[in-house]
């Protein structure tokens, strides 16, 4: 049973996995800058977590 949804999450994520899809297809070293811009922001908020919980 299918209900008509205002919001619908799954075509929401489907429609930006297609865009940066597009994106990288485009310019594949913008995928490897964006990811290393998350890494790096990621590995601080880990390191800032490890060291609280010691």
């Amino acid at each position: 049973m299918k209900s008509k949804r205002e919001f619908d999450a799954v075509k929401m994520m489907r429609d930006i996995r297609e865009k940066r899809h597009t994106e990288y297809q485009n310019d594949p070293q913008s995928r490897e800058k964006r990811l290393a811009a998350i890494r790096k922001k990621y590995a601080k908020k880990l390191t800032s977590q490890k060291a609280a919980s010691q």
